[in-house]
């Protein structure tokens, strides 16, 4: 079931973001003012049992690609602890699009790629660490608040969805799918 839905995301996700980018290729829509978002977030983990939450950083660039449509890029660095068995280090790099009828309010979502390392416990495990990249799709939404015509808060949620990995210390699947809230500073130009 999960499968099923992480596919049917990512076809809808990826077809959107395919589109968007062959009009602004085409320039069938003409990019207009852009900003920079420098944040700071929250992650929590939906594999964790407990009320786990991991600070983490970013920086995006989001322009008005359309009257009420946004497209943004990013990229983040995050890690967790996985019951003190490995560390989850995440680089990912993302594209978004936003529908934004109200100007300060968005929702949507995107695609990204993420480089994932997975360093193991030496004290513990006799596992060599890796790295791999995975293909993810992700559906959130936000809120800009404007404090200046150059300067402005914004507020980011979302759901990013991954597809299980293997936990090589038992025989489960380790669900990698996270919920993530970010407080950036908007710098327009």
């Amino acid at each position: 079931m999960k499968t099923r839905t992480h596919q049917v995301l990512r076809m809808l996700t990826c077809t959107t973001v395919l589109s968007a980018a062959a009009f602004l290729g085409l320039g069938v829509v003409k990019a207009s003012a852009g900003e920079i978002i420098p944040s700071v977030g929250l992650s929590r983990p939906v594999h964790s049992s407990s009320d786990e939450t991991n600070l983490f950083g970013g920086l995006a660039f989001r322009g008005n690609i359309g009257p009420a449509l946004k497209a943004e890029i990013g990229a983040a660095y995050r890690e967790e602890e996985v019951n003190n068995n490995f560390m989850i280090r995440q680089w990912p790099l993302t594209a978004s699009l936003w529908l934004s009828p109200i100007p300060q309010i968005y929702a949507g979502g995107g695609v990204g790629w993420y480089h994932t390392s997975y360093d193991y416990n030496d004290d513990a495990f006799d596992f060599q660490n890796e790295t791999t990249q995975e293909f993810g799709v992700h559906l959130g939404g936000g809120l800009s608040i404007p404090m200046t015509p150059s300067l402005g808060l914004d507020l980011n949620g979302r759901y990013v969805f991954l597809e299980d990995i293997e936990d090589k210390i038992s025989t489960e699947k380790i669900d990698p799918d996270f919920w993530s809230t970010t407080l950036g500073l908007a710098i327009r130009f």
